[in-house]
């Protein structure tokens, strides 16, 4: 373990985030000859104190390399003067790479990015942008993608203006024991597989927790346990950039699935998200809602059909054993699914909404069950709403549970 002492150059700025006075120093060019320099099995430990950057700091081909800092309250990294790169910290090509105990604030995009890596830990991390939620804030707060075996625990995002934690086409993923503020969608999982959610704690977002399958990437998404959560008033207005696929996202979002196979959601506390606990959703409403308002999601296919290996409906789902209680009697009416269960179930707002839109190829595996009370509705999406209904004894079944995936 090397221990390195940088020279101080005050900034003396005032922070974004605070109306204190900090006192900021420059190590930038020491840190990041370190991380070019480190040694494989090295822990490059950063001392406690603010340190402002203007530049990506690299980190790229290592091995059993640790970025410790002095913990979330004592070592403070600030992008808020960033000149050059996008990411904050951005990390590739390595294998087993530890991030712990610091915070990482204000970078131009993604506060932390790591991919095509095996073996990703970040632990105690406090990632986020400081003012005002918006939409000129980074797409996610920590964005590990295309990567494996990878371990997001005890962190916290705020105010990214897509995820707060994302991890995208990744294999082996465990997310626990997190706190996300302010985001459009605090935790999200995209395209991966074998993915754990649980023991976190999502509040004030657009949507607390999104599995989302989409088109046109590397791989397509499937198997993920989302457990004894506490998602609760996720009611944040949507500030994601026009085109962004959480821009989509109501705000009042507990939980959204989209176009993904094999989820399992049990145990987990929804409260107070004023639109819906749960939604379960089709890639075609996105195109529905595409064709209806004339807007063209960046980055996403032409064709959105169920051709290949992408499946556009959501299946084989299992919601059973979580506890629901919405104390607001009137959903929001600040957006169109809010207005429509106002008009359609006044007094009884849905806790899991299914869009109704069916795979013609493959039977709906959805089974719901022990959940209390619960109050349903199907929308029947794909035919103007005509068959709109809060029946839902067709999926009161109980579905084998996925295995532990670690």
């Amino acid at each position: 373990m090397r221990f390195f002492c940088f020279s101080l150059i005050s900034l003396l700025i005032l922070s974004c985030s605070s109306k204190e006075e900090r006192e900021w120093s420059s190590i930038e060019k020491d840190l990041q000859t370190m991380l070019i320099n480190a040694a494989d099995g090295e822990t490059i430990d950063l001392p406690a104190g603010n340190y402002m950057f203007k530049k990506s700091l690299l980190i790229d081909g290592k091995k059993n390399v640790t970025i410790k800092g002095a913990g979330i309250e004592n070592t403070v990294l600030s992008f808020a003067m960033q000149e050059e790169g996008a990411e904050g910290i951005k990390g590739s090509n390595c294998i087993n790479l530890t991030f712990e105990g610091f915070t990482i604030e204000d970078a131009k995009g993604d506060n932390i990015k790591v991919t095509d890596t095996r073996g990703i830990t970040f632990r105690s991390v406090k990632s986020q942008w400081t003012g005002e939620p918006s939409e000129e804030n980074g797409a996610y707060a920590f964005y590990p993608v295309l990567s494996k075996n990878v371990i997001l625990e005890k962190c916290i995002a705020i105010g990214a203006s897509d995820a707060g934690i994302y991890v995208g086409q990744s294999d082996s993923v465990i997310i626990r024991n997190n706190i996300v503020i302010n985001n459009v969608a605090g935790i999200e999982s995209e395209n991966s597989r074998w993915v754990e959610i649980y023991e976190n704690e999502a509040y004030d977002n657009t949507g607390g927790i999104l599995v989302f399958d989409m088109p046109g990437l590397t791989q397509s998404g499937h198997t993920t346990r989302v457990y004894k959560n506490k998602v609760y008033e996720n009611n944040y207005r949507n500030f994601a950039p026009e085109g962004n696929i959480v821009a989509i996202v109501p705000p009042g979002t507990g939980i959204l699935l989209l176009a993904t196979q094999n989820i399992e959601i049990f145990n987990n506390e929804l409260t107070d998200n004023r639109t819906l606990g749960v939604g379960i959703a089709s890639y075609k409403l996105v195109e529905l809602m595409e064709a209806e308002d004339g807007t063209q999601l960046d980055g996403l296919i032409t064709e959105k059909t169920n051709t290949g290996e992408y499946n556009a409906f959501t299946n084989n789902i299992n919601i059973h054993h979580n506890v629901f209680d919405n104390s607001k009697w009137f959903p929001t009416v600040k957006n169109d699914f809010g207005l429509l269960f106002l008009t359609e179930f006044p007094f009884n707002t849905p806790d899991i909404v299914f869009d109704g839109i069916r795979d013609p190829d493959n039977p709906i595996q959805l089974c719901i069950n022990n959940n209390g009370d619960i109050k349903f509705a199907e929308l029947d999406a794909e035919h103007n709403l005509e068959g709109l209904t809060d029946e839902w004894t067709a999926y009161q079944c109980e579905a084998e549970s996925i295995a532990p995936i670690f």
